[in-house]
């Protein structure tokens, strides 16, 4: 799917393009990917979850999120629309390593990324953070903010994970939807400003 992409309108719109923008959130095993897609979609999230077992927990790391009794094994799906005419495809990425296999066929046609970042295994979405950079996809860090761990500023968690300074870090609460869609709205405002000042490079005289 492409990033902007028009699609025929529903009943009672027959003359009114849609326009869908499509989103990744990714992150670490455990992050909140499903829960993030889950509290903002307005339609009943597709997700394919299978139950970690004894023999999985040999492989997955779940270190900080022992309570954890499911994973993602391909992606999860919600909508949210923005305005009329004009929706968001939201697509949640496997956080384990056998399954970034996933992510070159996800991320086709994205118009930016969310990565969910947890402060108790920030290392977690290191990988993450290099996919979209090395693809030049434009993403934001949202970290999600767990009861009982302690409190570090945007800033801090720049620092850590050695963040392009105008890539922006936010905090959030993924089971909120308030917060969720505020999340999604940076992400928007800032893969705008990323692609509008491509479309000028390439314009520029001698660029």
């Amino acid at each position: 799917m492409d990033s902007v992409r028009c699609e025929p309108a529903g009943p009672g719109h027959p003359d009114s393009p849609v326009l869908a923008l499509k989103i990744l959130v990714a992150g670490g095993f455990g992050v909140g990917k499903t829960t993030l897609v889950g509290s903002v979609s307005e339609i009943r999230p597709l997700r394919t979850e299978e139950r970690l077992t004894e023999a999985g927990r040999g492989v997955d790391d779940t270190g900080g999120v022992e309570q954890k009794s499911t994973t993602t094994v391909a992606m999860d799906f919600g909508r949210i629309t923005i305005r009329e005419g004009l929706s968001v495809y939201l697509f949640g990425t496997p956080g384990q390593d056998r399954f970034w296999f996933l992510w070159d066929e996800l991320a086709q046609g994205a118009l930016g990324a969310v990565v969910l970042a947890d402060t108790r295994r920030l290392t977690d979405c290191f990988p993450a953070v290099d996919f979209f950079e090395h693809r030049g996809i434009p993403f934001v860090v949202a970290v999600n903010r767990f009861a009982g761990t302690r409190e570090h500023t945007p800033e801090e968690v720049s620092r850590a994970l050695d963040l392009d300074r105008d890539t922006p870090v936010v905090l959030c609460d993924a089971r909120t939807r308030a917060s969720g869609k505020r999340v999604l709205i940076d992400l928007v405002e800032h893969a705008g400003k990323v692609h509008a000042a491509r479309l000028l490079a390439d314009v520029a005289p001698g660029a």
